[in-house]
């Protein structure tokens, strides 16, 4: 395995669509990690939606979420965000439905698969609640009773890899967290020894990353970040430029309103 710094890491969305689409063994152990599931448990995990590897992603097309087929009974759709664009729980629920309507012609309701959205975040959702793997329900709010275990949202905080309970780790959760946040080699192959899975994700990905066409794809990708988080700091600034004006007029309109009491 190379050395030194990982010129492209896993947090990117482009090598993340890529490395699960090209290895469906690593793809099924890292479903069967995040579904708490135990080795052999998932039979087949099918890509539905591939990308020609190497191709751009367009504006339109920028999200590269992978829906997965499990065993031809269950959705599951991966998205990796980066960034935070405040508007996760409600993205998450529409997709969530969208797969949901997944009935054929002249199915019954009975019919529709389940369907499990999965977000692996690398920033806090909930500040004043953080978990590093949480699960979502559809539920009965006096007493908790689940409506229907047919739909489910779940959350990875790879920010958050410290909070993984001992369930997570039993599942290796805490270590394909680990490996997307890895920034040299040398980190990668001491977490892929702890698990065979992410061990073939780890040479998956070294050989990716060897391809001119998807490594210039990945950067344009980290362009993009790049970009948003610049635009995300320049919003902000002007935000405070604003919130430093509207407090100082509410000042000089608060001293107008006492020299107009003084006057009259």
């Amino acid at each position: 395995m190379a050395k030194g710094s990982v010129a492209i890491r896993m947090t990117n969305d482009y090598l993340f669509h890529a490395l699960f689409q090209e290895d469906n063994e690593a793809l099924k152990g890292f479903v069967c990690a995040l579904l708490k599931l135990d080795a052999g448990q998932v039979k087949s995990a099918v890509v539905i939606n591939p990308i020609e590897l190497g191709t751009s992603v367009g504006d339109k097309e920028f999200i590269l979420d992978i829906k997965v087929l499990l065993d031809d009974r269950a959705i599951i759709n991966l998205e990796l965000q980066v960034i935070n664009q405040h508007n996760w729980p409600e993205r998450s629920l529409s997709y969530l439905c969208r797969a949901f309507d997944n009935l054929n012609p002249g199915e019954g309701c009975q019919r529709v698969k389940p369907v499990v959205h999965i977000g692996l975040l690398d920033f806090t959702l909930f500040p004043k609640f953080p978990e590093f793997y949480a699960t979502h329900r559809l539920m009965n709010v006096k007493n908790h009773m689940i409506y229907s275990d047919k739909l489910q949202l779940s959350l990875v905080d790879l920010t958050h890899i410290d909070l993984a309970t001992e369930e997570d780790m039993q599942h290796r959760i805490d270590c394909w967290a680990a490996f997307f946040k890895a920034a040299t080699w040398e980190e990668i192959e001491m977490i892929a020894q702890r698990d065979e899975n992410i061990a073939k994700a780890a040479n998956t990905v070294w050989k990716l990353s060897q391809e001119d066409k998807i490594r210039l794809q990945c950067e344009a990708r980290e362009d993009y970040y790049r970009n948003q988080r610049d635009m995300e700091i320049y919003m902000e600034k002007q935000a405070g430029i604003i919130a430093e004006r509207e407090s100082l007029i509410a000042c000089q309109e608060g001293t107008i309103a006492r020299n107009e009491e003084t006057i009259a």
